[in-house]
């Protein structure tokens, strides 16, 4: 089977590093470029740690395409509290001698969709700014995608940023709004419902800190202060999972239905899901937490 064609969206803080990782180690992916944006922390240090990340694994030549700089109505919210405030968990990498993509995150997007009409899967694992961007500048994106899949929500349990908001959709719910307003070809919701069921343990980190192997290197690195200055047991693969879900749907079970975002008040960022046979959405709701894991571990070499 010919190797899926992505574009990954990333506001690259410490999952979204993994999930680049293991978007690059996948044989069966092919990462034609990633759009970053403000979410985890700033736009000049998501972009940045994209390129460092990906030189670091020897993905350099990847594009890399500076996106939105805040979100579409207010401003930006960091999550600097748990990523650092490099939003790498403070680890330093070398700097990528490889130049920024020459257009924007969002333009980059719709020129790579109708470069390759119906064949990218797009994976959205940071607020969904530069795809509602997307959508105003061309509104016939939908059509021009394979399939298209998001890391947020928190659809049937508590969120993570607030008791009822997962922090993507917080960071920009109106963007999110629109963008679940939108029909979607195989457009799925990966949620804290599942992501928070896909652990990497310390037992895990500490073996990846055995090998040489710059991939696992970049995890260890990623995940130190989680592991060590937050004494964290485990590290949710939020972002890893969602690409994997983009290259393999059987790892989750969905439901059908319909996705709003509440924008205002004390439930602000809390995703609404409406169970719907005809609905233009689907949530994963179930998981198979050791199979990706497993999957996820073998990827990146950690015995």
């Amino acid at each position: 089977m010919a190797a899926r064609n992505l574009f990954l969206d990333v506001d690259t803080g410490v999952d979204d590093a993994l999930a680049l990782g293991y978007a690059v180690l996948r044989d069966d992916a092919d990462l034609l470029a990633v759009g970053t944006l403000a979410g985890n922390v700033d736009v000049e240090n998501t972009t940045e740690n994209t390129r460092r990340v990906l030189a670091y694994v020897g993905a350099g030549d990847i594009p890399v395409h500076r996106g939105a700089s805040r979100p579409i109505a207010r401003l930006h919210r960091d999550a600097t509290y748990y990523h650092g405030l490099n939003g790498l968990g403070n680890a330093v990498f070398p700097d990528s001698a490889t130049p920024l993509g020459p257009d924007r995150g969002p333009a980059a997007l719709i020129r790579l969709a109708r470069q390759f009409p119906g064949e990218i899967t797009v994976v959205a694992v940071g607020p969904m700014t530069n795809i509602a961007i997307a959508l105003n500048v061309c509104p016939d994106l939908p059509s021009m995608l394979n399939k298209f899949v998001i890391m947020g929500g928190a659809y049937r349990v508590p969120g993570n940023v607030t008791a009822h908001a997962e922090f993507n959709i917080w960071a920009d719910p109106e963007a999110a709004e629109q963008v679940f307003a939108t029909t979607f070809p195989g457009a799925i919701a990966v949620g804290l419902d599942v992501s928070h069921q896909t652990l990497l343990t310390r037992d895990h980190w500490q073996a990846a800190r055995s090998t040489t192997e710059p991939f696992a290197q970049m995890l260890v690195k990623v995940c130190e202060r989680s592991f060590v200055e937050q004494d964290q047991s485990t590290f949710a693969l939020h972002d890893p999972l969602a690409t994997a879900v983009a290259l393999d749907q059987s790892m989750v079970r969905t439901a059908r239905g319909n996705i709003s975002v509440i924008t205002t008040g004390p439930e602000e960022g809390r995703t609404v899901f409406a169970d719907d046979p005809a609905g233009n959405w689907t949530i994963a709701e179930s998981v198979d937490a050791d199979r990706f894991v497993n999957e996820f571990l073998a990827a990146y070499g950690i015995g």
